[in-house]
């Protein structure tokens, strides 16, 4: 992955999901659960501004190229039978030379319990492990998410560490859980 950019497909469908590159219009929609402090509360920084929202979305509407290290590939998540944006996966490559990626994924609360996270996910690995050939996949989350652990355990992702108060959330000491999965694991 060190000397071959690879460009990853404009639009990624699902049975009832479009991942796709945000785009300027959609900062709204973005706002709308960024700005949330029970969804910033697990990103251990605090809520975006709408500024914040899209000047996001500015940096990165051309894609990535997915060669170096910190090249990142966000996608804004929508419905297929509806428009706007519900929420967010982002796939990180933190080391091109051992071929690692960092999945991630905020979304509105008023799609929580639905499986359009754990759809959305699946989708970017199998893209990770496919396209992008990743060797591993992992994700950092908080403890506290609940939600977000059941998603990686959907995934069929194994978890691997504990980090015990690790990050500090304002006042409040946060830990996390990583979970990953190898290449050779996926059955997506």
């Amino acid at each position: 992955m060190t000397a071959v950019s690879k460009r990853v497909p404009a639009a990624i469908t699902t049975e009832r999901l479009v991942l796709r590159l945000f785009r300027p219009g959609d900062a709204d929609d973005r706002y709308a659960y960024q700005s949330l402090p029970e969804v910033a509360r697990y990103l251990y920084r605090p809520p975006l501004t709408r500024e914040a929202c899209a000047e996001s979305i500015a940096a990165r509407a051309g894609g990535t190229d997915w060669r170096a290290d910190g090249d990142s590939l966000l996608l804004a998540v929508c419905r297929a039978d509806e428009p706007g944006v519900m929420g967010e996966v982002i796939l990180t490559l933190r080391s091109a030379h051992a071929r690692q990626a960092e999945i991630g994924w905020v979304f509105h609360p008023r799609y929580a319990g639905q499986g359009y996270a754990t759809e959305a996910a699946g989708a970017l690995i199998s893209l990770a492990f496919g396209r992008l050939d990743a060797h591993r996949v992992f994700a950092r989350l908080d403890v506290l998410n609940t939600a977000s652990v059941r998603v990686c355990e959907r995934l069929g992702m194994r978890r691997e560490a504990h980090l015990i108060d690790n990050d500090l959330d304002g006042d409040r000491w946060g830990s996390e859980y990583v979970y990953a999965l190898l290449a050779r694991e996926w059955t997506g």
